[in-house]
């Protein structure tokens, strides 16, 4: 028996994917999901990610029984358990849909496909996003994404042939030994099922509000679409969330959609350069912070002294998730506040999320932190952002309780209690809760006339200009947002002018 092998990664759904449906029409099918031990060593990985890729497993290789075959899982190495299959049965043609992760995966996708030629093998890659591989510049590409995004959706398959003799093989617990122990109380469950159920709930009851409560942690655990983990983890396809979007109508919709085309805008920057996942954009912020385990654990485990931080921080770790204006100052106060370099704050913040997507994180920790030079230099006031989005405390309260009986007036620089507001409050500052690990607005003034002196360096525009021309917005073609960004005169370029719009939660 010839056997059309459906490796499924990061696109845990029969509905609208094509490369089941394209493999079906040559012959049976064999379903395939890797664990790969490797993979979960990585640092960006935790078992939070895996339990709910595992709850998503678990959904398809339900769905997948009942047209007829199981979802088969393997533990191992790909490349040695793709030979395998195929020494067994005679793999006509390996099918799979694109994927821009991480170093590692780009890595493994190579060995791949070196030993599906060496075979004789055809190995079928077909898009899921509207990234586009192999794209040599921009221009055209918001037009080229509406098309992808506009294409029929694919209905599930109407029955899969079963393959006789072959166990599906369990789902392990843990998908590699010393995998960190990671409780996430607060996670979403994985599944297509509850990936539909959180998109009809923001379609037809709380999309009205979106645009409004987006900003804030105090309603952006409601307000928000929470869809960001059901698309990084392919339960939905971002096809089917936009035309279902698209059913629908207000500013609010719009902004959501914004948010669509700007999740591809991200990732197609890791697919044109992969590099960045570890390297600055731009060569002149090469070396420029320097590590501190010191800061760095304070920081990740919220005990900056600085409230609002600590309680964005805390919230992500109970949830695996936070919107994105927090996760953007999260970054800046990593960034710019602690000095810290953005690869190894960056790393923390991806095994927090539960929704992290290579292409999205990296370019966006580096935009938070000044190193693509094409972005506004963007340092988030913590104080200010806490009472903007938090003015009387009630999200700081609830994350950092040990704050719990000071007055509103100082919830946000608890610094500036007396010694006697201190006893009052039942707070020993430095004790229970820390000093602030460094002054902010200090803090901020250094990190601007560091980023600002690079910034004016001799050549460092010309640098900034090329980057642009790779990976700067390509708006046209899509419908106005209304939004134009005035350029600074001390901006080298203008680009991605609505970078606080990347929020799919």
């Amino acid at each position: 028996m010839v056997l059309q092998l459906v490796w499924f990664k990061r696109d845990l759904r029969v509905q609208d994917h094509q490369p089941l449906q394209q493999a079906l029409l040559r012959g049976p099918v064999l379903p395939l999901y890797i664990v790969e031990p490797d993979l979960w060593r990585q640092p960006d990985f935790s078992g939070r990610q895996w339990a709910f890729c595992r709850e998503s497993l678990e959904h398809l290789r339900e769905q997948l029984a009942r047209l007829g075959q199981p979802l088969v899982v393997r533990s191992g190495d790909a490349v040695a358990l793709l030979d395998q299959a195929h020494r067994r049965f005679g793999i006509e043609r390996l099918w799979s849909h694109e994927e821009t992760g991480n170093d590692w995966t780009y890595s493994r996708d190579r060995r791949v496909a070196n030993w599906a030629k060496t075979h004789g093998i055809r190995w079928t890659q077909l898009p899921q996003f509207g990234v586009i591989r192999g794209l040599r510049q921009r221009k055209g590409w918001a037009q080229r994404w509406e098309s992808r995004m506009a294409e029929p959706l694919i209905s599930a398959p109407d029955g899969l042939p079963a393959i006789t003799g072959l166990s599906p093989g369990p789902l392990p617990i843990a998908p590699a030994k010393g995998l960190a122990s990671d409780w996430c109380p607060n996670r979403q469950v994985g599944g297509r099922s509850e990936g539909l159920q959180e998109l009809e709930s923001f379609l037809t009851e709380r999309a009205p509000a979106y645009a409004s409560s987006l900003s804030s942690p105090v309603t952006a655990f409601r307000g928000c679409s929470r869809l960001s983990a059901y698309l990084s983890w392919g339960c939905l396809s971002l096809r089917e969330v936009v035309q279902s979007s698209r059913h629908e109508q207000g500013r609010s919709i719009r902004s959501f959609e914004n948010r669509l085309h700007w999740h591809c805008h991200f990732i197609q920057k890791l697919e044109a350069q992969p590099a960045i996942e570890f390297e600055d954009f731009h060569p002149f912020m090469r070396g420029l912070r320097c590590a501190d385990d010191e800061r760095l654990a304070a920081w990740a485990e919220g005990r900056t002294g600085v409230p609002f931080v600590d309680a964005c921080m805390r919230a992500l770790q109970s949830h695996g998730w936070i919107n994105f204006r927090m996760r953007a100052m999260l970054m800046s106060f990593a960034s710019y506040h602690l000095w810290l370099p953005w690869r190894d704050s960056g790393l923390h913040l991806a095994r927090q999320f539960v929704d992290y997507e290579p292409g999205i994180h990296w370019s966006q920790c580096q935009m938070q932190s000044g190193s693509t030079a094409i972005n506004t230099v963007r340092i988030y006031n913590p104080i200010k952002q806490g009472q903007d989005h938090d003015l009387n405390g009630e999200f700081i309260r609830t994350w950092v309780p040990e704050l719990h009986l000071v007055p509103d007036v100082y919830v946000h620089e608890p610094w500036k209690l007396s010694m006697a507001a201190q006893r009052k409050a039942d707070l020993r500052l430095g004790f229970d809760y820390p000093l602030p690990i460094v002054e902010p607005v200090v803090a901020a003034k250094e990190a601007k006339q560091r980023i600002w002196a690079i910034r004016e360096r001799s050549g460092f525009s010309a640098i900034a200009n090329e980057i642009q021309q790779r990976h700067g917005s390509r708006r046209s073609g899509l419908p106005s947002t209304g939004q134009r960004r005035r350029r600074s005169r001390r901006d080298p370029v203008s680009s991605d002018s609505l970078q606080l719009t990347l929020n799919l939660s």
